[in-house]
């Protein structure tokens, strides 16, 4: 089913778009609700375009961890569990990219002429 396939990207940017919410970037927030529409196209940009997203993604979530562990640090607060949590989310969220080399999602989204 393709729906349990490209979970783990829909996943992702719920996070994000929660998030970018929590930091008052309305306009990121939205961008992120509606990258996962994109999924209904199937066409092989529309992987690669989620794929970037899903890179851009996890930059902010490492940047976001660096600025949250500066913020701990100044007030003396323990922020070795806030950096295990974004790290491990950062790395879901690139992981998520994954799901299109797939052989299902390739043939889906007409990726099978790409080399494995």
């Amino acid at each position: 089913m393709i729906v349990l396939r490209v979970l783990p990207v829909i996943i992702s940017f719920l996070l994000l778009a929660a998030h970018f919410s929590r930091a008052d970037m309305l306009v990121f927030s939205i961008i992120a609700l509606l990258i996962p529409f994109l999924l209904f196209i199937k066409k092989i940009w529309v992987a690669r375009t989620i794929q970037l997203f899903l890179l851009a993604g996890a930059i902010e979530w490492i940047r976001a961890m660096f600025v949250y562990i500066g913020i701990r640090k100044s007030i003396g607060d323990d922020w070795t569990v806030l950096a295990i949590i974004l790290s491990v989310v950062a790395l879901v969220t690139l992981a998520s990219g994954l799901v299109f080399q797939s052989k299902s999602l390739k043939k889906v989204y007409k990726a099978s002429i790409i080399q494995d």
